[in-house]
């Protein structure tokens, strides 16, 4: 039996596969993840844009809007560019820091865009079960500490799991069956003992995504007893309306994390874990935009009297 040999030098980096193994056409589906891209940097900008050029939309539910528009353009930007890469050179090279340093900003953005729609569903659910304190609760000091509490929160929490992996010792064998350096992944290719790792993942880490997951399903079983209360059809509608496009964008991101994190580890698959992971690292943080945008007469105003003048 071969004992892989174990390599210290932090200059060997690793090789990212992305979709570079996967029998397709490569050049298309390089197109089709560049046009996301750009349609991700247009749509958020757009609906930025839009938040600030509009008197009507300076609300806490826009201030957070905005705010996750900004975490959906980093997000994508931390893994597209390599996935790109790797589309067009059959395989993407990065260095050991460049790894973790991009396991960092991932887990930091990935977690920000997990607090923030747990904290939008607390928004929703001020608006609509309490909305004569509404704006006294949801002042702009309350707005900018929930955003600054979810900024520090994830920027620790990642700074534990990455600081933790990039201890390991890893063996020859670096190539990564994925388009990020996947905290699962590297965990893998380790030679030494992940018990400390994978104690992380399965504690701190889920604690870290059921929480919020909890808080947003309490926000909207509230949100939905009060909307039944209402006696008018009209009102009923209008209140729905206002937390239908977040209630989609929570099934995309959250439907996709809990298939990867959550399933038996006997049905663990790199292909599978690649082609879900799409859907919250590349889709999510695209449709986002056209999701709040489409829905909201407001945000469809802005833009309107934008491309007219």
């Amino acid at each position: 039996m071969d004992i892989p040999k174990e390599i210290t030098n932090v200059s060997s980096g690793f090789t990212l596969l992305g979709f570079s193994d996967f029998r397709c056409d490569h050049r298309a589906v390089f197109g089709v993840f560049m046009s996301v891209y750009l349609l991700t940097w247009t749509g958020n900008l757009l609906l930025l844009g839009s938040i600030k050029l509009s008197p009507h939309l300076h609300t806490p539910m826009y201030f957070f809007l905005g705010n996750l528009s900004i975490v959906d353009i980093c997000f994508s930007t931390v893994t597209v560019p390599k996935l790109l890469v790797s589309l067009f050179q059959g395989g993407a090279r990065i260095s050991f820091l460049g790894c973790f340093v991009q396991m960092y900003f991932f887990y930091t953005l990935g977690n920000a865009e997990n607090l923030l729609l747990s904290v939008m569903a607390f928004d929703r659910y001020l608006a609509v079960c309490n909305p004569l304190r509404y704006k006294s609760i949801m002042n702009t000091k309350i707005q900018i500490l929930l955003v600054a509490t979810c900024w520090v929160v994830s920027c620790l929490h990642s700074l534990l799991h990455s600081y933790t992996v990039s201890q390991l010792t890893y063996c020859e064998d670096r190539l990564i069956p994925h388009f990020f350096c996947d905290i699962t992944s590297l965990i893998q290719l380790s030679c030494s003992s992940t018990s400390l790792a994978d104690l992380l993942i399965h504690s701190e880490g889920s604690v870290e995504v059921v929480t919020p997951f909890i808080l947003i399903l309490i926000s909207y079983l509230l949100i939905a007893k009060a909307i039944l209360q209402l006696k008018t059809a009209k009102g009923r509608s209008k209140a729905f309306s206002s937390c239908s496009s977040h209630l989609i964008v929570i099934c995309l991101f959250y439907g996709s994390v809990i298939f990867i994190h959550f399933r038996p580890s006997a049905n663990y698959s790199a292909d599978y874990n690649r082609l879900v992971s799409v859907l919250y690292t590349v889709l999510t943080p695209m449709l986002n935009p056209f999701i709040y945008s489409l829905r909201n007469e407001e945000v469809r105003n802005t833009l309107k009297i934008f491309f007219t003048k």
